[in-house]
């Protein structure tokens, strides 16, 4: 379980205007609407000072919670802050019912009280290679909570499937408040040979008896165009060959490997000659 003290940077036996000291402090850092800002550890210390603040909840958290460093393990299920009433499953200050809180971030912009647009999200189709190379989309936007507008969105090299990409202040605009964000949610199409695992691509490659026991030169397509991937003689089934340099781009100067899976074919049948060919090969010991 998540140990509260050490979240704010404080001892068990801090004061209360010590753990609103710690908040504010770690608040006008973290908060997502400031440059700099960072969702996730803005909604940690909110979480904390939530609980550490009101004497019920910071008694009923020390009883169930240990000290050890390892954290607060307790009895039976352990502390659960939503047991409380509060959702921390949200952005910014939705989700606290906390005066206090309220008014300690209301002071990170000038004593008043902030109000916060709603979120607003979309979605994105992008083919195999733009999700590998990165793409610049536009993208329009037209809702109940945002008059209808044209947004860029520069999306990153290697974005996987189903992942999200935040622009700030990029949502709903209130009057004398503060904007939501923009969140874009990618889907990317399947590509008919290539798969993604981290930086690198994987393919499979079909070549004849023949061309795994005599070795061969193949062309095969990459996301930068053909090349000739040279098969060794004796080549397995289920080989793995690798071609450096032509996978998922991991910065300017470097990139990823492209696999390739050598399948040798066997034919379902065999015509009277290639039957022969093979009688004789077996007679050799092959």
């Amino acid at each position: 379980m998540k140990d509260y003290y050490k979240i704010l940077g404080i001892n068990k036996d801090a004061s209360e205007e010590e753990v609103k000291k710690a908040f504010r402090k770690l608040a006008h850092a973290y908060h997502p609407d400031k440059s700099g800002g960072d969702e996730a550890k803005f909604k940690e210390v909110s979480e904390a000072y939530t609980v550490l603040s009101d004497k019920k909840k910071r008694s009923q958290y020390d009883t169930l919670g240990s000290a050890g460093a390892g954290g607060f393990q307790g009895s039976g299920a352990g502390f659960n802050p939503n047991d409380f009433g509060f959702d921390f499953s949200g952005f910014g200050t939705a989700g606290f019912d906390n005066g206090d809180l309220s008014d300690i971030l209301s002071s990170i912009f000038g004593g008043r009280r902030v109000r916060r647009g709603r979120d607003i999200a979309v979605d994105i189709e992008l083919s195999f290679q733009e999700s590998i190379f990165g793409v610049e989309r536009k993208v329009v936007i037209n809702s109940k909570f945002v008059k209808q507008k044209e947004v860029s969105i520069s999306v990153p090299t290697g974005i996987d499937d189903g992942q999200m990409i935040r622009l700030s202040g990029m949502g709903e605009t209130l009057e004398g408040g503060v904007p939501g964000d923009l969140y874009v949610k990618i889907h990317v199409r399947k590509h008919p040979y290539f798969r993604k695992d981290g930086h690198n691509l994987i393919m499979d490659l079909a070549v004849k008896i023949t061309e795994a026991l005599l070795g061969a030169e193949k062309t095969i397509a990459t996301l930068d165009g053909e090349i000739t991937l040279k098969v060794p003689s004796g080549t397995k089934h289920g080989t793995i060959l690798r071609v450096k340099g032509r996978g998922v781009p991991m910065d300017q100067n470097k990139r990823g490997d492209l696999y390739v899976r050598i399948l040798v074919q066997i034919p379902e049948k065999l015509s009277k000659d290639e039957r022969k060919v093979v009688e004789e090969l077996k007679k050799l010991g092959l």
